[in-house]
C-alpha cells in the first residue's frame, strides 16, 4: 500500500512557533524522508470561512500568508503537493455523503469540537459548517487516500472521528475503498501542545500569546523576555518550579545540548539547567536570555527563506494553483470510486443501463 500524508492548516493567522514544533518541522522531516509516495499540504479556507463567514477577507489575506511560512519552513512544492482547499469542490460533496454516516449525538460529544465551540463563545448558535467540521476533515483525509495524518494531541478525537466514518462506509457499501488514516504525533512530548507566551494552555492566534514564525528578531526577543515563568520564583534565591514554567517547556521543546556549549557553556545539558533553577540561585532573565538565543538560531533560516519567496508573489500563487489542479485530479478520481460504492454513478454504469433497457423490452 502507497504512503501518503495529509495535514494543513486554517488560513485566520500568520503560523507561529506551535504550528512549527507541533507539525510543520515534522512535516519537512518526513517529506525528505524518501518514505512516502506522496504528500498533500492542504490550506484549508473552506474550513476557515466556517467561524469567518462574514469575514472572508480575512481567510483571504491569510492564503498568502500560510504559503510563506510553508515554504519558509521547507516544505518544498517539488516534493509536496501544496493546495487550497476550496479549489477542490469533491471535497464538498464527499462531505455532504458522508454526513449520512454520522449523528448529532456524535458530533456534540466530540471534545475537540466541543472545546473549539466553547473558545468561540457559539453557545446554541453554532454554525452547521463549523459543527460539521470532523466531516469535512475526514472528506480532506480520505479524498487522497491519506493513511498518514501528522496532527497535535488536540486533534486526535477528530481524526478517531474520521476512522468511525471510514470504517461505517466500508461497511455499509461493503467495499474497502476509503482508507483508514492514523495519527502521527509529535515524539518530543513538550512539541504536542506548546503553551502561549501568557501561560495559558494553548498558543492561539485569538489569545495574542504567539511568536509568529514571522516575527522579526526584536519581536521575538520582547516576547520571550516578558514570557510567563513561576509566579513563586521572585529573589534569584528563591527555588523555583518547572512544571508549567512556560520558558523551560520551550526550551524541553527547542533546545540541544550543543547549545549550551555555545550559549550557556557552564550548563551541559537542560537537566543540569532545571537542577539549578529548583534549587535556586538562577534569574529568570538568564534562563530567558539562554531561550533567545535557541528560538533565534531555529528561526534564522526561516526568516531568510521567507524574504526571498516575498519578492515574487505571482510565483507563491502559481504554486498554489498548480498544487490545487493537481489535488483536484486526485479527489475526483476517490470521488469516482465512492460514487460507484454507493451506486449513484448512474450514467457510467452502463450494465445498469442495459439491464433496465432489456427490461422494459421485455415487458
Amino acid at each position: 500500500m502507497s504512503k501518503i500524508i495529509l495535514t494543513g492548516d486554517r488560513p485566520t493567522g500568520r503560523l507561529h512557533v506551535g504550528h512549527y514544533v507541533g507539525s510543520l518541522k515534522r512535516r519537512v522531516e518526513l517529506q525528505n524522508s524518501g518514505e512516502y509516495d506522496s504528500v498533500y499540504i492542504m490550506i484549508a479556507d473552506a474550513q476557515a470561512l466556517t467561524d469567518n463567514f462574514d469575514n472572508p477577507e480575512k481567510v483571504r489575506s491569510n492564503i498568502s500568508e500560510v504559503a510563506l511560512d510553508y515554504m519558509s519552513c521547507g516544505l518544498d512544492p517539488a516534493k509536496s503537493t501544496l493546495f487550497v482547499q476550496s479549489y477542490i469542490s469533491e471535497l464538498t460533496e464527499l462531505t455532504f455523503y458522508y454526513a449520512n454516516l454520522v449523528t448529532v449525538s456524535r458530533l456534540k460529544r466530540n471534545p475537540t469540537v466541543k472545546s473549539e465551540i466553547q473558545l468561540r463563545g457559539f453557545n446554541s448558535s453554532i454554525p452547521v459548517g463549523f459543527f460539521t467540521y470532523p466531516i469535512s476533515q475526514t472528506a480532506d483525509i480520505t479524498a487522497f487516500k491519506a493513511n498518514v495524518v501528522p496532527v497535535g494531541e488536540d486533534q486526535l478525537p477528530m481524526l478517531e472521528q474520521a476512522r468511525e466514518i471510514v470504517r461505517s462506509f466500508n461497511t455499509t457499501y461493503g467495499e474497502e475503498v476509503l482508507v483508514m488514516p492514523k495519527a502521527f504525533l509529535p515524539e518530543n512530548q513538550a512539541c504536542m501542545r506548546l503553551p502561549g507566551t501568557d501561560g495559558k494552555a494553548k498558543m492561539s492566534k485569538s489569545l495574542g500569546n504567539c511568536i509568529y514564525l514571522s516575527d522579526t528578531e526584536e519581536e521575538v526577543r520582547k516576547k520571550i523576555m516578558s514570557m510567563y515563568t513561576d509566579p513563586t520564583h521572585l529573589q534569584v534565591s528563591d527555588p523555583g518550579h518547572i512544571e508549567g514554567n512556560t520558558v523551560f517547556t520551550y526550551l524541553d521543546a527547542f533546545c540541544k545540548d550543543e547549545q549550551f556549549a555555545e550559549y550557556l557553556p557552564e550548563y551541559a545539558n537542560l537537566d543540569e539547567l532545571k537542577e539549578h533553577y529548583q534549587r535556586g540561585g538562577l534569574g529568570d532573565v538568564k534562563v530567558k536570555k539562554f531561550l533567545n538565543n535557541v528560538l533565534q538560531e531555529e528561526l534564522a533560516p526561516i526568516r531568510a527563506r521567507r524574504k526571498e519567496w516575498e519578492k515574487d508573489i505571482p510565483a507563491v500563487y502559481e504554486i498554489l494553483h498548480k498544487g490545487s489542479i493537481e489535488a483536484e485530479k486526485v479527489a475526483a478520481q476517490t470521488l469516482a470510486d465512492v460514487k460507484n460504492s454507493m451506486k449513484i454513478n448512474y450514467f457510467e454504469d452502463h450494465a445498469l443501463i442495459t439491464e433496465q433497457a432489456e427490461r422494459f423490452k421485455a415487458e
